[in-house]
């Protein structure tokens, strides 16, 4: 008999892992308001007890905020800072647990960061050099006691290791990065003002504003279309788009007010495949594009259906589901919601149950699949990301779908119009992927050839070339994957990252003149800062080690020799960036926040944040001469909507709130329409 010691990496997991384990009853012990369990097992006396995320971080030096570069590496306790104060009580317990066992046990997260938790655990906390591992992907009782069972003699070494290098290099990069911006800006102008960059959030800025270039230079070409227009159909010429209006407006003359004949129909079926099933990133896509709900807060949803044993484990590159997990058992298990039982009574019907697995994988975790556990009240957007999970599997089982593109020719005066529609013939796996499919059925009608086309109109549309999209959150993350930046787990820290630090606005993203600002300055004066190639040789260094091809001194030795180099460089122009710089902060400052004219005077009005009444309002800039203010609704975000009230004159600023729709708000309080939409009827409080 021993004594053990099982850490989690959250209090969640903590009690499922006591429960699925526990011969007899979970006794539940406190310390303050930290909760442990006490389990006995093969007459092992088990205390569980969990971390709360990284309770060791890599330490800040705050002496001199401008001071660089840095490269002293030292793991403190995440306590010792004022936000994540709460970590002691976590660490305490885990302190007077360690003492008692024998055995150590670490039950984090299977990846990198959890490895890293483990890892700070055992040496900090526990004063040892290694532990034995449970390995999971899921927190359902058959897969923990699995994992106990069968747990790792060691810690996961190479995870632990990358995961070391990256928490260093990520380090010495964006503090040394991000405190020459600030000093360069301070150095040129006397302004404070914080600015960061680091290793992967310069690559992923420079993609972003590339693409905003591409906008803004993009010029508009004029081309025309001639359409057909009949009472069945409508059709386009077959050149599509004509570049000279000459042109088309003789090949109109030439087919006006005439009819024309079914000259050919090719009719082409062709195979739909099942989906994948997800890993995060395409998760991530789907659930922006079906939902809108943004990749932050599908990654933070699909962690809590995790830990809640809902789903497997959210954090993976692969889109493979193996064998090992018991296909026809899981399928059974959501066959008893009555949502999925049809579908689930279909597919258990196959004589082989297969799914159409992708072609990326992950040594840590399979694609993510629902575990068959039946969920409690899920709250809305939970319930959509589940049920997105759970389809999207179902679906990977199904049948091939079979559509039809049939193609038609029309001439007309031997001139050919052409039209297309595409209908599904069999739904195969459309019918269990339901409304996500989205898909539309264009079905044309019934022709022969020869058959005359009576026609109503031709019309010339006059349109011009678009410019290149936008990215959005889900498709700049897409992007990222692409080209090898960041992991899976940081892409969508590092798009908030931009927007909060004023690089970015919009959801359809468009880049600030400060971000623009930040990539011209450093493009002319540091490049290395940008270079994506950089990064990506850094992200393969790191897989490297947590293949044991490579160790984390020798990685962490040549990036910081690389990041000197930058720096001297760096400091030698401080001057010159910091100039650029800080006017294109003043001027993203203004746009952000300069709402119109004052009324009073000829001053501007700006959007003011009050500390002591935790609100904003509006102020004149020519403060103190002049003391015109305007009260705003509280607890909301205020940003210029750009325009002037049509009743009043006054401006109108845009209210942002958590879960409701923006809504625009006239700051005149003797606006005549106050009395028609009362603040009160929007959701918004003043």
């Amino acid at each position: 008999m021993s004594n053990q010691v099982i850490i989690a990496e959250k209090p969640s997991a903590a009690l499922k892992i006591a429960s699925a384990l526990a011969e007899g009853k979970v006794k539940t012990n406190k310390s303050g308001k930290v909760s442990y369990y006490e389990i006995t097992r093969n007459k092992n006396k088990i205390l569980i007890g969990s971390a709360v995320g990284h309770l060791y971080v890599i330490g800040e030096e705050k002496k001199n905020l401008y001071k660089y570069p840095v490269f002293d590496i030292e793991w403190k306790a995440s306590f010792e800072n004022k936000k994540t104060n709460f970590t002691k009580a976590y660490a305490d317990v885990l302190k007077k647990i360690c003492k008692e066992a024998d055995e150590f046990i670490i039950a984090t997260d299977f990846d990198v960061e959890g490895e890293v938790i483990g890892l700070n655990i055992v040496r900090f906390i526990a004063k040892k050099k290694d532990a034995e591992r449970m390995k999971f992907s899921t927190l359902t009782k058959d897969e923990l006691i699995d994992s106990y069972e069968h747990r790792m003699k060691t810690l996961s070494w190479g995870q632990a290791h990358a995961g070391e290098a990256r928490h260093m290099l990520d380090w010495i990069y964006g503090m040394n990065l991000s405190r020459a911006l600030t000093s360069s800006i301070k150095t040129s102008s006397g302004m404070f003002k914080i600015l960061s960059s680091g290793r992967v959030q310069g690559p992923a800025l420079k993609i972003l504003v590339d693409r905003e270039r591409e906008i803004m230079k993009f010029k508009p070409v004029p081309y025309w279309e001639l359409w057909l227009k009949a009472k069945e159909l409508e059709a386009i010429h077959e050149k599509d788009k004509f570049w000279d209006e000459k042109e088309v407006k003789k090949t109109f003359e030439k087919v006006d007010k005439k009819d024309g004949n079914i000259k050919s129909i090719e009719a082409k079926q062709f195979d739909q495949l099942p989906p994948n099933p997800f890993d995060l990133t395409s998760l991530q896509m789907e659930a922006y594009k079906v939902f809108k709900i943004s990749p932050k807060d599908t990654l933070d949803i699909a962690q809590e259906l995790y830990t809640s044993s809902y789903i497997s484990y959210p954090r993976t590159s692969s889109n493979q589901l193996p064998p090992s997990i018991g296909y026809k058992k899981i399928i059974q298990l959501l066959g008893k919601q009555g949502e999925y039982s049809k579908i689930c009574e279909d597919l258990l019907k196959k004589n082989k149950l297969y799914p159409h697995n992708g072609n990326k994988t992950d040594p840590a975790h399979p694609a993510i699949y629902p575990t068959g556990e039946i969920p409690g009240n899920l709250k809305d957007r939970s319930f959509k990301i589940y049920d997105l999970i759970v389809k999207r599997t179902l679906a990977s089982f199904g049948e091939k779908a079979v559509r039809e593109t049939v193609t038609l020719k029309i001439d007309v005066n031997n001139e050919i119009f052409v039209t297309s529609g595409t209908r599904t013939i069999e739904r195969g796996w459309h019918e269990i992927y339901g409304k996500y499919t989205m898909l539309k059925d264009v079905e044309l009608p019934t022709f022969k050839k020869g058959d005359i086309i009576k026609v109503k109109k031709f019309e010339i549309l006059s349109k011009e070339t678009q410019p290149p999209k936008r990215y959005t959150p889900a498709s700049i993350i897409k992007e990222l994957e692409k080209k090898g930046l960041g992991t899976k787990s940081t892409r969508a820290n590092i798009i908030d990252n931009l927007y909060e630090r004023d690089y970015l606005k919009e959801k359809a993203i468009q880049v600030t003149t400060l971000g623009l600002r930040v990539v011209d300055a450093l493009e002319k004066y540091a490049p290395s800062i940008l270079d994506e190639k950089l990064t990506r040789h850094f992200e393969e260094e790191m897989e490297d080690i947590r293949n044991n091809k490579k160790d984390v001194d020798s990685v962490f030795n040549e990036a910081k020799e690389v990041l000197t180099d930058i720096l001297e460089d760096f400091k030698k122009k401080e001057k010159e960036i910091g100039k650029e710089l800080s006017e294109a902060h003043v001027e993203t400052r203004d746009e952000s926040s300069i709402v119109g004219k004052c009324n009073l005077c000829d001053g501007d009005l700006r959007i003011m944040y009050s500390k002591k009444n935790k609100s904003y309002f509006i102020a004149c800039s020519n403060y103190p001469k002049c003391t015109n203010t305007f009260s705003l609704p509280k607890y909301c975000l205020v940003k210029p909507a750009g325009k002037v009230c049509e009743n009043c004159k006054f401006p109108v600023v845009k209210l942002i709130r958590k879960g409701k729709r923006p809504w625009e708000f006239c700051i005149n309080p003797k606006c005549p329409k106050k009395d028609e939409d009362k603040v009160t009827g929007s959701g918004f409080e003043i």
